[in-house]
C-alpha cells in the first residue's frame, strides 16, 4: 500500500470539499452570521455523532471569540437539556444528511420556544433544511473515507463553515486583542496580552534599595538579601540614580584596592533602562531580550519614582 499516498489522497478530497464550500457560499451565510451578531441571548449548537463533536468544538470558538456559545447533545435535549433554550437564542444545527432524527425530534420544542434556527447541512432538500429560518449548505460530494461512508470532508467543511461564521462576528463585534486575553488567561497568549509589569515586579523586601553615600558593605548586603542580583540606587524621593549589579559588583573588586572608601555612586550605572508602570510586561521582555548588552532586570517608575524592580528570570517564568 502506498501510505503517502493515501494520505495525501485525504487531504486532496478535503480541499475539494473546501474549494466547493468557499464557491458556494452566498446571501444564506451573511444572513446567518447577521442573526448570530444580532442575537439578544446566547447561541446553541447541536449535533449528533461527528457532527457533535464539530459543533461542541465551533460552540468553544464562538465563546472564546466574544459570543455566548453552549453545546447541546440532542439526545439530552430530548430528554431535558432543552430547558437551557430559550426566547431569543439563535440556534445551530449541524447535520450532513439533515435526516438526523435526534436533530428533527428537537425541532417542534424549538418552533415553540420562538428561538432562531440555523442549519448546516449537505442536504438543501432535507426535513432540517425546511424547517429552518436559514440554512447553509456544505456541498460535499464525497467523503474522504475510502468507504465514502467516515464523515470527513463533510465534518472538515462543517467545521470551516463554523469558524467562518465565529470569527467574521468577531470582527463585526471589534473584539480585541485584549478581549480574547481575558477569555484566555491561563495561555501564554493571554499572559502576553493581560500581564503587565506591576504583576511581576517585585517590591518592599524584595526590591532592594540603597542611597548613593551607602558604603560597600551596605550595598553588598541589601543585593544578598534580594533575590534579583541588583539593588536601585535611589535619592530622598525615591527618584532613580542608578543601578548595581552583581557584574557592578565584580568589577568593583576588580577595580579598587580598598572597597571600604567605595560608596553606591561609585560603583552604580547612571543611566539604567527603566521602565513606567502600567507598562504590558511583553514589551518589557522584549525590551530586554532585544537589548545589545545583557539586560536581565529592570526598575519600574511611577511619577519617576521607584516603585519595583522587574526580572528577566520572573517573567520566564511565568510564560511570556
Amino acid at each position: 500500500m502506498d501510505i503517502l499516498g493515501s494520505v495525501k489522497e485525504v487531504i486532496l478530497a478535503e480541499q475539494q470539499a473546501l474549494k466547493d464550500l468557499h464557491d458556494t457560499v452566498d446571501q444564506s451565510t451573511v444572513a446567518a452570521v447577521e442573526m448570530i451578531v444580532n442575537c439578544q441571548k446566547k447561541l446553541v449548537i447541536s449535533g449528533m455523532g461527528k457532527s457533535g463533536h464539530i459543533a461542541r468544538k465551533i460552540a468553544a470558538t464562538f465563546s472564546s471569540t466574544g459570543t455566548l456559545a453552549i453545546f447541546m447533545h440532542p439526545a439530552e435535549g430530548m430528554h431535558g437539556d432543552l430547558g437551557v433554550v430559550e426566547k431569543g437564542d439563535v440556534v445551530i444545527l449541524l447535520s450532513h444528511s439533515g435526516e438526523s432524527d435526534e436533530m428533527i425530534g428537537l425541532l417542534p420544542s424549538l418552533k415553540q420556544i420562538s428561538c432562531k434556527i440555523i442549519v448546516v447541512t449537505g442536504n438543501l432538500d432535507s426535513t432540517l433544511a425546511n424547517h429552518c429560518d436559514v440554512v447553509i449548505c456544505t456541498p460535499v460530494k464525497k467523503e474522504a473515507c475510502a468507504l465514502n461512508l467516515a464523515p470527513t470532508s463533510s465534518t472538515t467543511a462543517a467545521l470551516t463553515i463554523g469558524d467562518a461564521l465565529a470569527v467574521t462576528a468577531m470582527k463585526i463585534k471589534e473584539f480585541s486583542r485584549q478581549d480574547f486575553a481575558l477569555f484566555h488567561p491561563a495561555g501564554r497568549i493571554g499572559k502576553r496580552l493581560l500581564y503587565k509589569v506591576d504583576d511581576l515586579m517585585k517590591t518592599g523586601d524584595e526590591n532592594p534599595i540603597v542611597k548613593p553615600e551607602d558604603s560597600f558593605d551596605e550595598v553588598v548586603s541589601s543585593i544578598s538579601k534580594g533575590l534579583i542580583n541588583a539593588v536601585t540606587v535611589v535619592d530622598d524621593q525615591q527618584r532613580i540614580k542608578g543601578l548595581i549589579t552583581g557584574f557592578d559588583l565584580r568589577a568593583s573588586f576588580q577595580n579598587n584596592a580598598d572597597l571600604k572608601v567605595l560608596k553606591a555612586k561609585d560603583m552604580m550605572f547612571k543611566t539604567p533602562t527603566t521602565i513606567n508602570k502600567g507598562t504590558y510586561a511583553v514589551k518589557a521582555y522584549e525590551l530586554m531580550k532585544n537589548s545589545p548588552k545583557p539586560l536581565n532586570v529592570l526598575p519600574v517608575l511611577e511619577n519617576e519614582k521607584v516603585i519595583g524592580m522587574l526580572a528577566l528570570q520572573d517573567m520566564i517564568r511565568s510564560g511570556l
